[in-house]
């Protein structure tokens, strides 16, 4: 298969423990970049957290596109037009909240450009951290309604967050798109929302077809995706549910799992 675009998760993925982006990857992504593929970072990080990432990699011109929030925002990454945005409501964060209260785990809520919690804590400041973002510590009541959230978060230890996942209840999964992006991180998004209908999206907009796409991640908020592309790869390290799913496992984020898939299946074909 001549594979024309290639999506790939950040944090366990395309970044090493040290959040770096090794030379064999680096060097990966330019070849196939030099032979006309798209390369598309999909994210469940804020825009903003991945500026520096884009422009570091080149992937910053008006042919480049980002998933970022886990599909709810893609966007040309040069011009900044929006492809697909969807929120949630003040009224979901609002309900969500009186949940967390009931299981006992911190919450938080991301704007396209900071997060808000009602109570510090070292969850939310591990995400204000990793995206450069500032925390808003404010009552959950008390956000301002014109403000958009883009996402809400259960933020906790994952031990208890195992626990939490496994009770929540049915109609919460049919209300929004529940994944795990973390051990620390549970996200409530737009229903709507998924890293496989963003990368669908941009797919879409090159006039390339899922069967001509490959994408790569390591948790369950890369499941949509990887089901979606017609070679969806599980990394070394990722969740065993991850890897029943995919078609191909690579190696891992710290053996430059993303680079052998880039080299195997873009770099050696004649297309």
């Amino acid at each position: 298969m001549n594979y024309q675009l290639i999506a790939l998760d950040m944090d366990g993925t395309l970044l090493n423990n040290k959040k770096e982006v090794s030379p064999r990857n680096r060097k990966a992504i330019k070849a196939a970049r030099a032979k006309g593929k798209s390369v598309v970072i999909a994210t469940g990080r804020p825009l903003v957290g991945i500026k520096h990432m884009l422009e570091d990699l080149e992937l910053n011109t008006h042919e480049d596109y980002v998933v970022a929030f886990n599909g709810a925002l893609v966007q040309n990454v040069s011009t900044g037009e929006v492809i697909l945005r969807q929120s949630v409501t003040h009224e979901d964060y609002q309900s969500l909240y009186e949940l967390s209260k009931i299981y006992g785990v911190h919450i938080q809520a991301l704007t396209e450009s900071y997060v808000t919690t009602p109570v510090h804590n070292p969850y939310t400041q591990v995400e204000a951290d990793l995206n450069h973002i500032e925390i808003v510590k404010c009552d959950v009541a008390d956000f301002p309604l014109d403000e958009t959230i883009v996402k809400v978060m259960f933020v906790d230890a994952k031990e208890k967050l195992d626990e939490v996942e496994r009770m929540i209840p049915q109609i919460l999964h049919e209300q929004y798109t529940v994944v795990r992006s973390a051990p620390i991180f549970l996200e409530f998004l737009n229903k709507s929302v998924s890293k496989g209908v963003g990368v669908d999206a941009i797919a879409k907009l090159k006039s390339i077809g899922p069967g001509e796409v490959i994408c790569v991640g390591d948790a369950g908020n890369d499941l949509a995706m990887i089901e979606y592309a017609g070679l969806g790869v599980a990394m070394g390290n990722a969740y065993d549910y991850v890897k029943a799913v995919a078609n191909h496992i690579t190696d891992t984020n710290e053996q430059d799992g993303v680079a052998k898939v880039i080299e195997t299946f873009m770099l050696k074909s004649c297309g």
